[in-house]
């Protein structure tokens, strides 16, 4: 990781790298709902997680001079029930105020962190334009 996204408020992950620049595209791994202290946010609550994963795609986006704009594509996973996937995705259409990008909503059976029950990938691209 580098300390600079540490800096930004990511938290600190070992062997771990949250994003790479090639061009006009940035090139992001799946966001999780930790915040700055590595502490699981929305424990059982899929919104909250949601809510949080996308504060982290944001703050990383920002950090290397993109904008919430510049989010052509999302992938939102979502463990659990069809209610964990709508308030899921009622978090999402709730941040981006009802202009979501292109996305697919998955439902999944297991994520990488216990307790999580959301993870969110994204497509980055700035217009050259």
């Amino acid at each position: 990781m580098n300390e600079d996204e540490e800096a930004a408020g990511l938290a600190s992950t070992s062997n771990y790298r949250y994003a790479q620049q090639i061009g006009s595209q940035l090139l992001v791994a799946g966001q999780v709902p930790h915040d700055a202290t590595r502490q699981l946010v929305g424990g059982g609550d899929p919104s909250a997680q949601a809510t949080q994963c996308l504060k982290n795609l944001c703050t990383l986006i920002e950090h290397h001079e993109f904008e919430q704009r510049d989010i052509r594509r999302l992938v939102v996973y979502v463990v659990g029930d069809e209610q964990n996937l709508t308030r899921a995705w009622s978090a999402v259409s709730t941040w981006f105020d009802n202009q979501v990008p292109p996305a697919t909503l998955l439902g999944v059976a297991l994520l990488g962190h216990e307790g999580q029950l959301v993870e969110i990938d994204a497509t980055i691209l700035k217009d050259k334009g």
